[in-house]
Parts: structure tokens; sequence; C-alpha cells
């Protein structure tokens, strides 16, 4: 699980300057690989046959569309990444949950839960982006064209954590919409991750005078 957070870490830090070097977008796929690689090795558990069907189109998506342009609509290759980013999420809440105590694998499932909820409402905002290029304004964004992914990714998190932006806006009512969702989300993932952390920890204190006077 710890590696698995390091490898989103670093996708985060190295992202805005892998996407300026000649040959950005193939590294930039690379970077996926290994976060999707990492998420299957961490989580996959007891649900080994449904994750490698969603991480296989989720992987084949990208490359397909960089060695042969249009073969896969956008759309359906964001809708597919979208899909495996969200089982991931669900399987780290359920790690989570079902956990008796608190410890660096908890914590770093927390962590990588709320970086991954990230990087759902990146590609949802790619999605929606290019399904409708006027759907974001912005300082950076050229009129009517579809939304840079760092751009999505710049926006996704300052919208997950609350921070707001000014120099990119949402135009159309799906736009906002996600907008809205990502925030309000982003809210309650702390507030129920703060409070199962809590809970978890209280009960294994309350536990341990037991546990002495046993021995």
């Amino acid at each position: 699980m710890a590696q698995f957070l390091v490898a989103l870490i670093l996708l985060l830090v190295l992202y805005p300057f892998v996407v300026e070097l000649e040959h950005g977008e193939l590294l930039e796929n690379v970077l996926i690989m290994i976060i999707m690689i990492s998420a299957v090795l961490a989580v996959g558990g007891r649900s080994w046959m449904l994750t490698i069907l969603l991480v296989v189109p989720a992987l084949a998506g990208p490359w397909l569309d960089h060695y042969w342009p249009g073969a896969v609509p956008l759309w359906i290759t964001a809708c597919m990444r979208m899909l495996f980013v969200g089982f991931m999420v669900s399987q780290l809440l359920r790690f989570i949950l079902h956990s008796t105590r608190v410890n660096g694998e908890v914590m770093c499932a927390g962590i990588s839960g709320y970086l991954m909820l990230g990087l759902w409402w990146t590609t949802a905002y790619l999605m929606v982006s290019q399904l409708n290029p006027a759907s974001f304004s912005g300082v950076h964004l050229v009129p009517n064209q579809v939304m840079g992914r760092f751009d999505a990714l710049y926006f996704s998190f300052v919208s997950l954590t609350c921070l707001g932006c000014n120099d990119i806006s949402p135009q159309s009512k799906i736009a906002r919409m996600l907008l809205m969702v990502e925030s309000t989300t982003g809210v309650l993932y702390v507030a129920v991750l703060i409070a199962r952390l809590v809970a978890l920890y209280s009960r294994s204190v309350d536990g341990e005078p037991d546990r002495r006077t046993k021995t």
C-alpha cells in the first residue's frame, strides 16, 4: 500500500514537468500505467478477476490513442479509466472500513483513496471537455478547445480540496455540477475518514486494559 501511495505522489509532483517534455505524452502514459499496476497490486485482493477486467481496457485505451489516433473514441477511454479508478477507490474504502485497528496500511489507504478521487474527477472533466469544448474557460485555456490534461488535473485537485480556482471556470451545467459534487465529496471523504480512524483508535485504546488484565 505504501508503494502505491508513493507512486501517486510521484505522479502529481512529476506531471507538470513530464508534459513539457518532447515525448511528454508517451511518458505520461507510462506514469499512468505504473499507477494502475501499483493500484492492482495494492488492492487486488479477492477481486483479481474483476480488477483485471477493468484495468486492461483502462491501460489499453491511452496506448491505442497514442499509436492509432481515433481508433477508440476518447470518451470511451475516459469511461474505462473512470470505472477502474472508481473501483479502486471503493476497494480502498472497503479495506479501511473492515480494518480493526489504525496502522500504516490504513493511513496509506486513506490518503491514496483521497488522491484517487482527484484522478477520477480529472478524467471526468477531460471527458466533459472532449464532448463539449466550451464547458470550461480560463486564462490558460484556448476558447472552444479541449482542456489539457494538466489543466484538468489542476482544476480537479483545487476543487477537491475546496481551495477554489479563479483561472479556470466551468461554463456548462454538467461541468458546474461536477465541480459541486467533487467539492462536496472531498469534504465528506475527509470527515468520514477521520471519524473512522478515531473510532478504530478509540476501540484499540479501550481494549488495552482488558488485554493487560487477562495476562
